[in-house]
């Protein structure tokens, strides 16, 4: 099956290593030219060389701060103007597991907990508010938001609440955008395999799914770039769980 992305561009936030990174690289396979954007420039600059040496896509790296609606502003400014226009938003640049390590009330620290949903939640909801005019404007785009199966758990209250508010806003941006050609959908990994996961972390991964595994990046980058086609036309505001089956849970 065709994804009809040949020609399409995006941008992947998060996109120099991790999950973003094979993200960026899925889509130019698929005949997208992407911007990548994080904070780091020097693995930016590698990251996008390996995927245009790779692919023989226009990979473009820029430095973003997603605590930053300057920053958010000028990403979105500065790929439209390096690709000739923006189709795709993929939402990835959040710290995985975030800054908060708390498992209960009393070790919630305020600080890490609001830079936590800044980072993630107000970060995805600047670089969607940059570009949704454009997308807008042109009657057709796809935003997708990486958030993370502590959306469905407790145990680690602020990783639920920044994935909850992930959630939240992928609907309400779903509601307002759906009739006007801009599908906005979540994606909620688990446990997922990239450069700086080990053997032990794997084998733990494969004990709390339903696949006996760990689920690889690549896996979570073809369920995006189907998200980011034309073909995803009719799921709009969902929140898709990626982990390979979480045992003796029912969502609906």
């Amino acid at each position: 099956m065709s994804l009809q992305l040949e020609g399409k561009r995006a941008i992947v936030t998060g996109g120099s290593r991790g999950i973003g990174k094979v993200i960026a690289r899925e889509l130019a396979r698929e005949g997208v030219d992407v911007v990548i954007a994080a904070r780091g420039r020097e693995a930016l600059e590698a990251t996008a060389s390996e995927l245009s040496k790779e692919t023989g896509r226009k990979i473009v790296a820029v430095t973003f701060d997603a605590t930053s609606k300057d920053s958010a502003d000028a990403l979105i400014a500065h790929a439209i103007e390096a690709l000739g226009g923006v189709d795709i938003l993929v939402n990835a640049a959040a710290l995985p597991g975030g800054l908060s390590a708390a498992t209960s009330l009393g070790e919630i620290d305020d600080q890490l907990a609001l830079e936590d949903i800044n980072i993630k939640v107000l970060g995805y909801v600047r670089t969607s508010r940059a570009i949704a005019p454009h997308l807008v404007k042109q009657g057709w785009g796809r935003i997708i938001n990486i958030g993370g199966l502590a959306l469905f758990k407790t145990g680690r209250p602020v990783a639920s609440l920044r994935n909850v508010g992930v959630a939240a806003v992928t609907k309400n941006l779903a509601d307002e955008l759906g009739p006007k050609g801009v599908n906005v959908v979540a994606v909620h990994p688990g446990a997922t395999r990239t450069e700086r996961t080990d053997a032990a972390a794997a084998a733990k991964a494969a004990e709390g799914n339903t696949i006996g595994r760990i689920v690889e990046s690549e896996e979570i980058a073809y369920l995006v770039a189907f998200l980011a086609s034309p073909k995803s036309a009719a799921i709009n505001g969902a929140a898709i769980a990626a982990g390979g089956g979480t045992p003796g849970t029912i969502n609906y």
